[in-house]
């Protein structure tokens, strides 16, 4: 195999001290997930339990009431979900750091898309039973409910701004959508939701069919209400006032990558570990109002922190020319490429492009011996942090292995030096104790999912496997 490499032998270095990594922290997260995802079932099971007990299942033996009754189930499981939805992505704590972001946006847009067809098939339905079941009726009954009921001009309203969302979420929109429009939209889901709340609870039978039932769905919106507006709004808004970062310096890394260096006041108290990622907006005149997630390049130290970023549109491409002392605000710490997801004393680092940011903040930032972290780093052209990385391999025992030129196929992760080797031929040679080890991926989606599929026929358990992608 043609592969340039940079090892560091344990025999050259003093053993670091380093910390047990007992897993414990991994546990507890595998518990808050399934302790979420019951919670979630045991939601759905309540108010089918109330469609029930308020005679759904008798309603469902005529044709009309059949139709009103089911398109009354579907809009209690959409109501639901559309509650779930939002929390997703409320950046809730309990939330994001036993599921992280990643696994939290393909859940957001799972039940985003679930509970907008079932709240579609609910308008239908209801409409149709209360036409006597006459499609001939239906768009005069469509027409007399949204004007006659109450808060039904607000529920079309907000259906209006859900069917915005949906649409500019279908993969073949985004492609054609810049991420700044894309962010603005999306934000009429929260918009979509509240105007939907009037109608639901002023006119749903199943709302006040009992004293339970009513305090479920009201305690459900305000919680959702205030989760929102505390961890999207208020705790943002404090974090950067508390913390007032400011650009202290811009250095280009290579062509069309740039770090941008950042310093602010108690940064020993902002609880954030290497690997994790940011929201930022940076406060000049052309990009205060749009937001970006970018990863911290280097572990932080309490006094500064480091994002690098490549020029890919956007905003990105303004970084180059970002003034020296910029303000900053910031949403975060968020994501589980970090210490926390850890299980293993040994690991492996393996990222594409500027994917390996995260990673190379893990190199400083993670605990371990000589020789038991091990980083495979792709590029095309220009490799990252290569001065940092060969310190890290002197002072820690970093061993490196420098994946060169573009990819040999589609379907291959590896660059076109390597050989005729099977991927996975290949990281097994590379790294023989692959399922002794955690292994932490960064780079594109397509790119990534080839590591997976290659992590997992040489033997890695799916657990040890960690991955975080920034799509939208």
């Amino acid at each position: 195999m043609n592969t340039s490499t940079t090892t560091a032998p344990p025999a050259q270095h003093p053993r670091i001290p380093t910390r047990s990594v007992s897993g414990q922290r991994a546990r507890r997260d595998g518990r808050l997930r399934l302790a979420a995802g019951s919670a979630l079932w045991l939601s759905l099971l309540l108010v089918t339990y109330w469609w029930v007990a308020d005679g759904g299942i008798q309603d469902l033996g005529g044709w009309e009431s059949g139709l009103t009754s089911l398109g009354r189930l579907l809009g209690l499981v959409a109501s639901d979900l559309l509650l779930v939805q939002v929390l997703l992505m409320a950046r809730l704590p309990f939330l994001e750091r036993p599921f992280g972001q990643d696994r939290l946006a393909r859940q957001h847009r799972i039940v985003g898309f679930t509970s907008f067809d079932l709240m579609v098939a609910h308008i239908v339905l209801i409409t149709w039973g209360y036409a006597a079941g006459q499609i001939t009726q239906f768009p005069a009954t469509i027409w007399s409910l949204t004007t006659d009921y109450p808060g039904m001009l607000l529920a079309a309203a907000g259906t209006v701004c859900l069917v915005m969302v949906v649409v500019s979420s279908i993969k073949t929109a985004r492609r054609r959508v810049r991420y700044e429009s894309w962010h603005l939209i999306h934000l009429y889901a929260y918009l979509g939701v509240g105007l939907a709340l009037p109608h639901q609870l002023w006119s749903g039978q199943e709302f006040m069919s009992s004293t339970g039932a009513t305090i479920f769905w009201w305690s459900a919106w305000a919680a959702t209400a205030v989760a929102v507006i505390v961890w999207r709004v208020a705790v943002p808004l404090w974090r950067s006032a508390r913390h007032g970062l400011r650009v202290s310096a811009v250095v280009a890394e290579a062509p069309g990558v740039t770090s941008v260096h950042l310093e602010g006041r108690h940064l020993d108290r902002l609880r954030v570990e290497a690997g994790q990622f940011f929201s930022w907006r940076f406060l000049d005149r052309e990009g205060w109002t749009r937001a970006h997630p970018y990863s911290l390049s280097a572990a932080p130290d309490g006094s500064s922190l480091r994002v690098t970023i490549k020029a890919l549109g956007d905003d990105s491409d303004r970084m180059p020319a970002l003034a020296v002392g910029t303000r900053v605000m910031v949403e975060g710490p968020y994501g589980r490429l970090a210490p926390r997801a850890r299980s293993r004393a040994k690991v492996a680092l393996i990222g594409a492009g500027v994917g390996v940011t995260p990673l190379r903040a893990l190199a400083d930032g993670l605990d371990y011996a000589p020789g038991d972290a091990v980083m495979l780093q792709r590029y095309t052209e220009h490799p990252l942090f290569v001065r940092e990385l060969q310190a890290l391999t002197e002072r820690r025992g970093l061993q490196l292995l420098w994946l060169p030129g573009r990819r040999r196929s589609p379907d291959s992760w590896l660059g076109q030096g390597v050989g005729s080797a099977s991927d996975v031929d290949a990281l097994k040679f590379w790294i023989p104790d692959l399922a002794d080890r955690d292994v932490y991926v960064c780079g594109p989606a397509v790119w990534a999912e080839s590591v997976r599929r290659t992590a997992l026929a040489a033997g890695l358990p799916p657990e040890q496997f960690h991955l975080e992608i920034f799509q939208w």
